[in-house]
């Protein structure tokens, strides 16, 4: 891949920095009792409760309740934010590396989908493997849906991204593991990267 014009970097997380595992949260869900989970998360479409989460839009109290309405009496709240995390796998120290050489001449942004929960569950995946606490350093700024209360692929969430740090979408790539924020963020003029299953993010610098 020719990254020779590419002075800005946009990376989401989860499939792409982090390890994801969407289908261990539906196992654990199923464990637990709630047979129709599938129907209601999924990676490209999720019912109201998830992406109000992922917004900001509800607490966690109300979202672990509100799931707690679907499961077997007697399931607790700390069994829910298990099964939540169940997806959250390990940071591969090559991908952090990656962050640390490229943020030498570029300006690097991190763009992610994700909730009050996994942040703290990514955090302490993080401090397995780095000496940091959160994965502000490895960024010149860190953008989490549901602290700017936007989600992609929406339109506004890359606009805030871009206008904030006066970014020019022609030099800048936006990486993605989902191809719907991929399509979303090319319709506005940023250079995209789609990175499949099984693609590594380190062999797209090669």
């Amino acid at each position: 891949m020719d990254t020779t014009q590419i002075r800005n970097y946009i990376f989401d997380l989860g499939g792409v920095i982090l390890n994801l595992d969407y289908a261990k949260t539906t196992q654990a869900f199923e464990a637990l009792g709630l047979a129709d989970f599938p129907q209601m998360y999924s990676q490209a479409a999720q019912s109201g409760l998830f992406d109000d989460y992922e917004k900001g839009l509800c607490s966690t109290p109300y979202f672990l309740n509100a799931l707690l309405n679907y499961l077997p009496a007697g399931t607790t709240a700390n069994q829910v934010v298990a099964a939540w995390n169940a997806m959250i796998l390990d940071f591969p120290p090559e991908n952090l590396a990656l962050l640390e050489r490229l943020k030498a001449d570029h300006r690097l942004f991190l763009l992610s989908n994700t909730n009050d929960i996994h942040v703290q569950a990514v955090n302490r995946a993080l401090q397995k493997v780095s000496p940091h606490k959160s994965l502000h350093p490895y960024f010149e700024k860190v953008y989490f849906s549901c602290e700017v209360h936007l989600r992609k692929p929406d339109a506004a969430i890359f606009e805030l991204v871009c206008s904030e740090n006066g970014l020019e979408m022609s030099e800048t790539l936006f990486i993605d593991d989902s191809e719907q924020h991929v399509v979303g963020a090319r319709s506005l003029g940023l250079q995209t990267h789609f990175l499949t299953k099984g693609t590594h993010l380190t062999a797209l610098f090669k």
